[in-house]
């Protein structure tokens, strides 16, 4: 069955610029993206982003200026049967980041790595600086347009 998944992502600075990424490990692959998830049925793309930020992260955010919408085809990283579409924005953290950050890159605390025995899945969140920023640092392919268009705008 084809389908389009709509994904909704956000672009979160900190106060020294830095850009908030997420480390992932699905089903043995790994994957440098945005912080976002997927559309339910029955929500707005906004509230969508917010629901997930606060799931991923306990963060309470502001959506801020629509970033990018994809304009190309992109299949599924995870079903070739799906298109996916996805939608960024920039968002403003309303309170301090209440998570732990990562200095390195998948670096995964205890609770992560015993969960992906049941779950397959393992995320952890780090901050990179704005001039070690760029597409390469990326995984996914529409992320790595997003992350070239972020650099060539601000």
């Amino acid at each position: 069955m084809n389908k389009i998944i709509v994904r909704v992502y956000g672009i979160l600075r900190d106060h020294d610029g830095r850009i908030l990424v997420s480390d992932e490990i699905i089903n043995g692959a790994s994957f440098t993206k945005f912080p976002g998830g997927g559309l339910e049925f029955g929500e707005g793309i906004h509230d969508c982003l917010i629901r997930e930020i606060k799931e991923e992260l306990n963060l309470n955010v502001q959506v801020d200026e629509h970033i990018y919408t994809t304009d190309f085809f992109q299949r599924s990283a995870f079903n070739p049967a799906h298109q996916v579409l996805s939608v960024y924005y920039k968002l403003t953290a309303l309170e301090p980041f209440h998570i732990n950050l990562n200095k390195q890159p998948f670096t995964f605390s205890e609770e992560a790595i015993a969960a992906y025995q049941k779950t397959e899945q393992m995320e952890s969140f780090r901050l990179i600086p704005w001039n070690q920023f760029n597409p390469d640092v990326m995984s996914l392919p529409i992320d790595k347009v997003v992350a070239a268009l972020l650099k060539s705008r601000y």
